[in-house]
């Protein structure tokens, strides 16, 4: 799918009037019929199947809060249908409503909030959404699509926006929509069956009664999950000759020679130029060297590795990203807006966005989030690193820099992380 993208001057686009907030909209009965149709040919192509774990205790109208694990485009298709006919919103990404799709979002139900920046204006619309509007709130509380198949980063905060909202909370958990079509093949799907888990997870009662910080560790316990895994033990075949195609956006650097952006995912198998070390990515999901030592044969292993070798990065004070990148803005729901490029930096002390001549100047501190919004191809752009507040989101695209964007959220995170706990030791 591809978004409105305009070029401007950067001056102009920060002039802009900044939008007027919306209260989220009822979605109409025809708005819900409609998804549920235009899901159907999709999910009969999977063979979708839904098991239903205690749902009998909602209420037919009942609002409620579902949290959803996020893989791919079909997590719309599955909640739509699976939902039917209840009346619900979903909270959205804000980029998704530019231009008519601003209209066509809000009146299927959608919320738009921005990804991993403080937005406290949500919760007010989720409240709103459940107490005037009657509807349940659809929430993928990960954000983002998972790179290596296994769980993002759940918000802390989650517990608390759950003890304020004060309605049940169900939880979806899909199987095979991430080996159907992972972020990293390039949007091209496989032939995999899927299936959904919808599971009562908790009651108002159980939500007036628990405290923020044990409803977390549920919902953490929840969002425990590796798909690759999952294919391994049920023997899912994925037979695609390209299989393997752009894993080298998630495994970017060489557990062999250590070397990084040298990684080239080409039909099934991944090649590092750099030493000529290959591996096949089987039909089952697991990873085998063409020849000599298999270092890893599980994907997200892989993606671990890579997790501590940043970490380690960081703190020893060698880690530092400085790339050449083509930038994006979003101010409204008018357009995205190309304003040029400029240079993005990232160290321990946070990013820095210097571009448009030295008019853009923009810094993020490392508690401003604890996680990144990147993305793989982003609306058939490219591969993409957003920052940004209140006020603007810059997306940045690197130039010809081999694979960052992957490393680029470990870091965020592993920083992050490190940021919180010494925060947490001055306190003491």
């Amino acid at each position: 799918m591809k978004t409105s993208v305009i070029n401007k001057r950067y001056e102009d686009v920060v002039a802009m009037p900044k939008p007027k907030h919306q209260k989220p909209w009822k979605q109409h009965i025809f708005f819900r019929w409609l998804l549920k149709v235009l899901s159907f040919f999709d999910l009969r192509a999977t063979n979708f199947k839904c098991r239903k774990i205690g749902m009998e205790k909602l209420g037919k109208d009942e609002p409620c809060l579902v949290l959803m694990n996020h893989s791919s485009f079909i997590d719309l298709e599955i909640v739509s249908t699976v939902l039917y006919p209840r009346r619900f919103s979903i909270v959205a990404t804000s980029d998704s409503f530019m231009g008519i799709m601003n209209l066509v979002m809000r009146l299927i139900g959608c919320i738009p909030t921005r990804k991993f920046t403080m937005d406290p204006g949500l919760i007010k619309d989720m409240i709103y959404a459940i107490r005037k509007l009657n509807s349940s709130v659809v929430m993928y509380p990960e954000a983002s699509y998972s790179f290596d198949g296994t769980a993002t980063p759940l918000p802390d905060s989650l517990g608390r926006c759950i003890k304020m909202l004060g309605v049940p909370v169900v939880m979806i958990r899909t199987y095979g929509a991430y080996t159907r079509d992972p972020l990293y093949n390039g949007l091209r799907r496989r032939k995999v069956d899927v299936s959904a888990d919808m599971k009562y997870l908790l009651s108002a009662e159980d939500v007036a009664e628990m405290s923020a910080d044990e409803i977390q560790e549920i919902v953490n316990q929840e969002f425990t999950f590796d798909n690759f895994r999952w294919q391994q033990e049920n023997q899912v075949s994925v037979k695609e000759p390209f299989r393997a195609e752009g894993l080298n956006r998630v495994l970017y650097k060489c557990p062999h020679c250590e070397s990084e952006g040298m990684m080239e995912g080409k039909g099934a198998n991944l090649i590092c130029n750099q030493c000529k070390k290959e591996y096949e990515l089987t039909e089952y999901g697991f990873l085998k060297a063409k020849d000599g030592e298999t270092k890893f044969d599980h994907v997200p292993d892989w993606y671990r590795w890579e997790r501590s070798c940043v970490k380690k990065e960081i703190e020893e004070g060698t880690y530092r990203l400085e790339v050449t990148v083509d930038i994006c803005m979003l101010v409204n729901m008018k357009s995205i807006y190309r304003v040029g490029e400029g240079v993005l930096t990232h160290t321990k002390e946070g990013f820095t966005l210097i571009g448009c001549d030295g008019k853009l100047e923009y810094s993020q501190k490392p508690l401003a989030s604890y996680s990144l919004y990147a993305d793989y191809y982003w609306y058939e752009i490219g591969d993409v690193i957003c920052i940004g507040d209140a006020k603007a989101l810059y997306y940045c695209f690197p130039k010809e820099c081999g694979d960052v964007v992957a490393k680029t959220r470990l870091a965020t995170e592993e920083i992050y992380n490190i940021e919180k706990q010494n925060r947490k030791k001055k306190h003491k």
